[in-house]
């Protein structure tokens, strides 16, 4: 047989060996155990504990007492204290400006004089009164004498009463000649000058209280409740009832905070806004960064400290599913879906106040599909514990 026949049926001969050897020792494979995909989600653990229900507002400060300077006399300004300019700073009966009171001193000069006048008229008629009662008793006077001395009495004592009304005027007009501050306040305006002459009943200034400020907070009325008032609280209110107020503002990088009370709260609902205004009274100074004062005008943020409630369970709303339900998970990591009752709705949280236990897990991952029962890896957020 020659080589060129005899080389391809080797090939093939050794080809099809190597084929029915393979086709004969097929490879052995192992299946793996299969493990089923589980969710790693965020859980909370439950921890119930008391919390005093918080009600936030925002208001515009205003003075606690604001007042018109008025001069009760006329007159010429002679003299106004560097303090009465707008921004300026008094104390309680500083006096704030000098009215001319030349004219007021002669006054209270013819006073006196008409006084010492009434007292000596009245002191003789009181002797002629008793010596014309004494001549009458003995016979010796007749009764239209004795009528005229007792008359004659009478006007010397009413002109002595009108003489010390008089005086007494005449003191308080030269006292008013001075107007002094009614309170330890600022100045917000002023309008009068070195010279000028007022007149009685004249505005020459404005000036305000410091030593509390006032904010007119909005309350809605779902809000209320969370105050803890009685319902049959109007206007003024009781000192032991008042709730605490915490009003911060920015300066700049600084955030500052005063505090204060909720004293009073107004008579009826705002038309416009459906809201009750009630009214905090403010500490001046600031609780840190040096006790800044607090500026009149200033846009503040407020929280209104209400009533306290015991076991409370405060969530992230995330926590929250269809119909006021949340996620639970078991010892053995599965879901379940559980009923809550929801005591408030905050802007970021929820307040449960029934329906979950001491120690349970809640899930606040935002899972798309859940099943009851299904198996998750729950992974507790530190420093997250309801």
């Amino acid at each position: 047989m020659s080589k060129k026949l005899l080389y391809p049926i080797i090939v093939l001969a050794v080809g099809f060996a190597v084929a029915a050897l393979i086709a004969m020792n097929p490879p052995q494979t192992v299946p793996d155990d299969y493990e089923p995909l589980v969710a790693t989600v965020r859980v909370i653990e439950v921890q119930p504990r008391a919390e005093y229900l918080t009600v936030i507002s925002q208001g515009t400060v205003q003075p606690r007492s604001q007042s018109e300077l008025i001069p009760e006399v006329s007159g010429r300004a002679v003299w106004i204290s560097p303090s009465l300019v707008g921004g300026g700073s008094f104390e309680r009966d500083e006096v704030l400006l000098r009215i001319d009171d030349a004219d007021y001193r002669s006054s209270l000069t013819r006073a006196e004089a008409a006084l010492k006048r009434a007292e000596v008229e009245y002191d003789y008629a009181r002797d002629e009164l008793q010596r014309t009662q004494s001549l009458q008793d003995k016979k010796l006077a007749s009764q239209q004498q004795l009528d005229n001395a007792q008359r004659a009495s009478r006007v010397a004592e009413a002109n002595l009463s009108e003489s010390q009304a008089a005086l007494d005027q005449a003191r308080r007009d030269l006292a008013r000649t001075e107007l002094k501050a009614p309170f330890d306040g600022l100045v917000r305006e002023e309008h009068v000058d070195l010279g000028q002459f007022v007149t009685r009943g004249q505005s020459i200034g404005v000036v305000y209280a410091t030593d509390y400020m006032e904010v007119r907070l909005p309350i809605a009325a779902d809000q209320l409740v969370y105050l803890g008032l009685p319902a049959s609280t109007r206007g003024q209110i009781p000192e032991g009832l008042r709730p605490p107020v915490t009003v911060t503002a920015d300066f700049g990088n600084a955030r500052l905070l005063w505090e204060g009370e909720l004293i009073r709260g107004e008579a009826e609902f705002d038309a416009r806004s459906r809201m009750l205004y009630g009214v905090a009274r403010l500490r001046t100074d600031a609780i840190d960064d040096g006790g800044m004062p607090l500026p009149v005008g200033i846009f503040v943020q407020a929280e209104i400290r209400g009533r306290k409630v015991e076991d409370i369970i405060r969530l992230p709303r995330s926590a929250m599913r269809d119909n006021n339900q949340v996620m639970v998970i078991d010892p053995e990591g599965r879901l379940h879906f559980r009923q809550v009752s929801i005591l408030r709705l905050e802007h970021d949280d929820m307040l449960v106040d029934a329906g979950l236990e001491a120690g349970e897990l809640v899930c606040i991952s935002p899972l798309q599909t859940v099943v009851e029962g299904m198996l998750v890896k729950p992974v507790i957020e530190q420093g997250d514990k309801a």
